[in-house]
């Protein structure tokens, strides 16, 4: 098989809730991190070549034609392969587990009979290390350094060039299986799964998950198959969420803004909490705030940005030279320096984020309250400092107006957490007050250019900034206010391309350090059209979110960015900002009442 370039949208996604795998649209497992989603990576050709590792199957014919899906509302992938002589489907599936993590595929015969080839590359460490194989316990073996991975199956199986073969015949009716679990290479491998009873079990988690979703909206099947992706992402032991399966999937193809979106952001709080508590998740909003809490918990001057799926805070950064890069785009980046940048604006999402689940009650116990009292008290000495903002630029703090306006957010939903919940804080309820408004006479004062009439990036700035389609959205300034409404039209007017919504102008004022351009961001496009919504040009922002439905694949799924010439999903995928974005905008735009 030669290398293949397989178009980030045409991925599918597994999970088993502790961690993931991309399948391509020709059944190869091109991605697949174990025991966790932030694991090195055994099969790497997703950022590199073949030789990094994959899991492939495919017919000794030529394939006539491939469909696939997901079997109802599951993360059960089935992909149908038809051949002159037959049709097989490919089931891959990851079952929620404990210890030991497996990705199981079954090659079922549809009909005649066809010739079916497998080719295992496994190479720990990122496609680096190729491992010790050897048969034992009732399977094929492959060890090096801390991990282990075994291969059961009932196809003989064998050696050629540092790669496991097997050919076989699937006849109808025929159900092939494939097991390949991790386990600790120092113990020994866990006993053999039954894969037609973890098939069943997988299903039945899946469709009863799903089945819990309030479905209020005319989009309730792009609702919950979001939600399931936001569920895929989740390390269950503890609740944290990935920003997304993958690293250094480019924001630009050949360009060098790749980043590791492996990790838990602060920033998705608030958003999270909003979509799983709107449609009726609530315990899954409790375990991402108890996640949230668990994680900042401490000095306030240390909170993080961003954790580790169990809220580790040492996510170093450094790159490897020996992948060459998804379409050779490098560097590929291990670990996540903006985990050490200063960001206002988390301040504001983390007690909007405590705010939104007292109102939906999820109660604020004494502890709880004393830990976001002590991220006020940092706060009320720090908010007027310049920091990195929301898009993590590399190119010097700032005074940002959006990272001005999400302090004022911090402290108005602490005066309205004491006001509604009766939180000991008698002595800085009034000075929270005065704070509050201190911060928002300013952001209206600097952060706005009266010339261009607009909201700018920062204080000063002349550029766009489309965080601030946020304003109306946090309830800042009403959707009615001439400026907010100005800056809703110039994002519009200037900092789209074809209709959807760029992040700001890498080119002006060179905020962000980095060379070259990227692509349009899908949630600030998903906040254009909640904005068109509260100002009342309903169609607009519903012919904008369909434009935006239409951008996930076949599957239903969205990565970061997206680039309307070459019509190519961009950067990490699947994202989970651009999946909570939709359902968020789903709700705002299919609310009981509107049309």
């Amino acid at each position: 098989m030669n290398k293949r370039h397989t178009k980030i949208e045409d991925y599918a996604f597994l999970s088993d809730t502790q961690t993931s795998a991309l399948v391509s649209r020709d059944g190869c497992v091109d991605w697949l991190c174990f025991p966790r989603f932030d694991s090195p990576a055994c099969f790497a050709s997703l950022l590199g070549e073949e030789k990094n590792g994959r899991w492939l199957f495919f017919p000794k014919e030529k394939i006539d034609k491939t469909r696939r899906r997901y079997r109802g509302d599951t993360l059960i992938l089935e992909t149908e392969i038809e051949t002159k002589s037959g049709a097989v489907r490919l089931i891959d599936f990851m079952p929620p587990r404990g210890e030991n993590p497996d990705i199981i595929r079954i090659i079922e015969g549809l009909r005649g009979e066809v010739q079916m080839q497998m080719q295992l590359i496994i190479r720990f460490d990122y496609g680096h290390v190729v491992p010790w194989v050897r048969k034992r316990h009732g399977g094929l073996e492959a060890i090096a350094g801390p991990d282990g991975l075994i291969l059961r199956t009932p196809i003989e199986t064998r050696g050629k060039d540092l790669t496991t073969v097997a050919e076989f015949s699937v006849a109808k009716g025929d159900r092939v299986p494939f097991v390949l679990t991790w386990f600790a290479s120092h113990l020994d491998p866990p006993k053999k799964v039954n894969p037609e009873h973890a098939l069943r079990d997988t299903e039945k988690f899946w469709s009863e998950w799903a089945g819990r979703c309030h479905r209020k909206t005319p989009w309730e099947d792009a609702i919950v198959r979001s939600l399931i992706t936001l569920k895929g992402l989740t390390y269950a032991p503890t609740g944290g969420i990935v920003a997304a399966a993958t690293t250094s999937l480019p924001e630009k193809i050949g360009g060098v803004r790749n980043w590791d979106y492996r990790y838990c952001w602060l920033r998705d709080a608030t958003f999270l909490l909003l979509g799983f508590m709107s449609v009726g998740y609530i315990d899954e909003a409790k375990s991402w705030r108890e996640w949230l809490l668990r994680a900042i918990a401490g000095s306030a001057s240390q909170m993080q940005i961003m954790y580790g799926v169990r809220g580790e805070r040492r996510l170093e950064e450094y790159e490897i030279d020996w992948l060459s890069g998804y379409e050779n785009s490098k560097p590929v980046r291990i670990g996540n320096a903006a985990s050490k940048q200063f960001q206002l604006d988390v301040y504001g999402e983390v007690l909007n984020a405590m705010h939104e689940a007292h109102l939906a009650g999820i109660e604020t116990d004494e502890s709880d309250w004393r830990l976001q009292v002590g991220l006020m008290n940092f706060l009320e000495s720090n908010w007027n400092k310049p920091d990195e903002g929301i898009w993590e630029v590399r190119g010097g703090r700032k005074d940002f107006t959006h990272s001005k306006m999400m302090a004022w957010v911090a402290f108005d939903r602490a005066v309205k957490l004491v006001e509604k919940c009766g939180c000991e804080a008698a002595n800085n309820i009034e000075r929270w007050r005065k704070i509050r408004d201190q911060i928002h006479r300013e952001v209206c004062e600097r952060g706005y250019n009266a010339q261009k009439k607009v909201f700018t990036q920062f204080y000063g700035s002349d550029a766009l900034d489309a965080s601030l389609l946020m304003m109306p959205l946090v309830g800042f300034l009403p959707a009615s206010d001439e400026r907010v409404r100005n800056t809703i039209a110039a994002i519009e007017r200037d900092l789209t391309e074809d209709g959807f919504v760029r992040r700001y102008l890498p080119q002006e004022e060179q905020v962000d350090g980095l060379p070259g351009t990227e692509g349009v961001f899908l949630p600030c496009s998903f906040w254009l059209a909640d904005c068109l919504h509260l100002i009342g040009r309903k169609k607009d922002a519903k012919a904008l979110f369909e434009r935006l439905l239409d951008l996930r694949n076949d599957l239903g799924l969205l990565s970061e960015e997206y680039d309307p010439k070459e019509k190519r999903q961009l950067g990490n995928f699947p994202q989970a900002f651009s999946h909570v974005a939709l359902v968020n905008s789903a709700m705002i735009l299919g609310a009981k009442g509107e049309k």
